[in-house]
Parts: C-alpha cells; structure tokens; sequence
C-alpha cells in the first residue's frame, strides 16, 4: 500500500509497479448511446479526458468493447503521448456484436486479436493493465478460468502486458487466477447496495491487491435508499457524493473509475468523494445492504 498523498480525494495506491490515484476515471460513457459509436460531442470528451489528468487522475479504464474502439482512440486522441505517471487498464474477454450485446470471447486466439486491438487504439507496445473480463452481462459465472487467463500470462511473459487482473469474477476464480500468476487488481460490481464481495474485498486487501468497483454509483439504475437521503441531506450533499466518499472509507484497497461525459459532472465527483463521513454515518450506510 502506498502512503504518499495526492490533492485528489482517497490519496494513492500502488498498483502492481505504479503509485496511482485512488480515485481514478472510467472511460465507458464517453462512447455514444448504450456503449455504441461516437460521442454526441467529441470535443466536450476530449476535454473530459484532459481535465481528469490536469486533476491528478492517474489511473484510466477502458476497453476496447466500449464503442467499439471509439473510448481507447479518444484516449488516444486527448493524452498521447501519455505522460509517464499515467497508468491506463483495459480489458478483455468480450466483444460486442451487431445488436450491441456483449457475448463473450475467450478463446486464445480470440484474447490475442483484443490484445493486438487495446495495443493498436491506445497507440502503445506494452499495455498498463489488462482484467480477464469473465461471467456475462448479469455478472459472475462459475468456470474454469485456466485457459484464458494462461494466455494472457503468455502475452505478459512476451513483454507485451505489465500487469494483469481479473474482472466480473468470482472469490474462487480469483484464487483460480492467483495460482496461475500474480494479479494486481480485482474488479467487481460494488456499491453501497451490492456488497457481496466484502469478504474479499477485505483479504485482497491483507495481500495489497486493488479492488476495483464498476458501478460504483448504480451503473444504470442510480443507487437509491433513505439511509443514503439521509446521510446526503444531514451533510448538506448529493446521495452520489455520499456513495463515492462511502467507498474510499470502505477499505483502502478500493480504487475508483467513476465515469462521465461531462468535465464539471467529473468536478462533481472528484469533490463528492472528498467528504468526511462520521462513524455515525458510515453505521447508517451500512444498514443499506442488510
């Protein structure tokens, strides 16, 4: 675990070889409508982009399903060359299809050809960090994992992936995966209403390994909860900055990729997280789940 600090909410986290802030940007909703195609305004992205690291953000996601294509060349667009501090994490294990589902696809050959994707969109040879992505749309799926992730750990071998994680993924598929290779983050759906992972969120963090929550807010159906309005209105803030904040509190392994399309919307988050919740108030949120 890292002890510097950073003017950004959380402080900083090592991840794998890489200090990082903890609260980071995730790239999803910078595609157009459901994941698919350009931005409605592919200036305002852009400056999105530029003003999350103008922040101190130093930790990216993204993937190359997320358009497709369209999120990693808008990074590639904003911040190439990529300064030397900025750690970006991509996925793969999916892809999307004419309907714009998200099937998913595991095979070797079919993990190279994203592999050889991520490199080519975001304009680099090595890439930061790549998450098995497993499971499917309504979340982890109980399977092997050996093949998949044995290729990805031959591609790291070959120089071409630092680091590596899995995402979407059960307890026993990350204990399938760390006996495989060392991973350096997990990345699961969490959030103040969906803690089922707090057990491992907890012995990742003994073994200083990163979790990372998507949907952090609620993803398409936005977090709502009395305990959650009570806490926002007592401390004069939004229920989305409590939820933020909430998460930082939660476990100091836990690394945020709140996303959005909008520069002051990232304003937003970036100082929601930053609230000090009280005892009291982290007791009242922590009935929510129960």
């Amino acid at each position: 675990m890292s002890t510097n600090t950073t003017d950004l909410p959380g402080g900083t986290w090592n991840l794998g070889d890489t200090t990082v802030s903890r609260f980071g940007y995730g790239g999803m909703q910078l595609a157009g409508p459901w994941v698919v195609g350009p931005p409605k305004d592919h200036d305002a992205a852009l400056a999105v982009l530029g003003h999350a690291v103008e922040s101190g953000i130093t930790h990216i996601d993204t993937a190359e399903t997320y358009g497709p294509r369209v999120v990693n060349e808008l990074i590639r667009e904003a911040l190439h060359p990529y300064a030397e501090d900025l750690f970006i994490a991509t996925k793969a294990g999916g892809r999307r299809d004419a309907q714009g589902s998200w099937p998913s696809a595991r095979k070797p050959d079919e993990l190279r050809a994203q592999i050889d994707d991520n490199l080519e969109t975001l304009g680099v040879d090595v890439l930061d960090l790549v998450h098995l992505r497993l499971g499917d749309a309504n979340g982890p799926v109980p399977e092997q994992i050996s093949e998949a992730f044995e290729t990805l750990v031959d591609l790291q071998q070959q120089g071409i992936i630092r680091h590596l994680g899995v995402s979407n993924a059960t307890a026993e598929q990350v204990k399938e995966a760390q006996s495989i290779a060392p991973i350096v983050s997990v990345q699961n759906m969490y959030n103040l209403a969906n803690r089922w992972d707090d057990t491992l969120i907890d012995r990742l963090a003994v073994e200083g390994i990163a979790y990372i929550p998507f949907f952090p807010l609620g993803g398409f159906t936005p977090l709502q909860s009395d305990a959650l309005s009570s806490v926002a209105t007592r401390l004069g803030a939004t229920q989305m900055s409590v939820a933020l904040a909430w998460l930082l509190h939660r476990s100091p392994n836990i690394l945020l990729i709140p996303g959005t399309s909008s520069v002051s919307h990232l304003r937003e988050n970036i100082a929601g997280a930053a609230l000090t919740l009280s005892n009291d108030d982290l007791t009242e949120l922590d009935q929510i789940a129960s």
